[in-house]
């Protein structure tokens, strides 16, 4: 369980609420279903509020669909996967003989029943909960970078285009320090390019805005 809250990024004061999350319908009345339902919600409203902060000029139809991209059950099974959740889930003898541990509705199930139960743990504070989600999506904001979901290019994309057009190799991005608790973190991403002697350093609360912070440092030097 310890190596499991590790993984998550949130200590349970109470680890039968994780418990509670981790065990399937299959075992019994006392299951994790009520907590799926309670996390299934936040998730999304954790979700369209990222959205809604990031992607300005993107428009209602927009959100919709990149929302569903990020709270589909083939996403919350990847980061189940990613925090290897599978071991943990409890399951009934029948689901354990038929690979339940690895079923993709199962995982999704218990990702969103681990939301509804640290929301329930830390005393219902959205702040903690959803810095503990948006920890979880870090790498998988990338899937937006090639849209034009912000209604003009982001500055990756712009020093990516300017790169290729020039046949030189692409920005190399690298987290050098991660500074902060796990709730509220503060990452330094580094930024190489061939055009540049000395590489550029961005800041931001994750990891890719750091990098786009690097990408507009960059772009402004280029302009010089």
């Amino acid at each position: 369980m310890q190596h499991l809250m590790k993984a998550i990024g949130y200590k349970f004061s109470d680890p039968a609420m994780l418990q509670l999350a981790l065990t399937h319908r299959s075992v019994g009345a006392k299951n994790n279903e009520r907590l799926e339902f309670l996390g299934d919600s936040i998730i999304n409203f954790i979700i369209a509020s990222e959205l809604y902060d990031r992607f300005v000029p993107a428009s209602e139809g927009q959100l919709t669909r990149m929302r569903a991209q990020l709270v589909c059950a083939e996403m919350l099974t990847k980061i189940a996967k990613q925090l290897g959740l599978g071991q943990f889930i409890v399951l009934g003898s029948g689901e354990k003989r038929s690979g339940g541990h690895q079923r993709s509705s199962i995982l999704a199930d218990g990702l969103e029943a681990i939301v509804g139960a640290i929301f329930l743990d830390c005393g219902k504070d959205i702040t903690i909960v959803r810095a503990t989600v948006l920890g979880w999506y870090t790498e998988h904001w990338h899937i937006f970078d090639d849209q034009d979901a912000q209604g003009n290019k982001d500055a990756k994309t712009v020093l990516q285009e300017i790169l290729q057009a020039k046949k030189m190799p692409l920005p190399l991005y690298e987290v050098i320090k991660i500074e902060g608790e796990q709730h509220d973190q503060v990452f330094h991403v580094q930024c190489s390019i061939a055009l540049l002697t000395d590489p550029v350093v961005g800041v931001g609360n994750n990891r890719r805005k750091a990098e786009q912070v690097a990408a507009e440092k960059i772009l402004q030097e280029l302009k010089k």
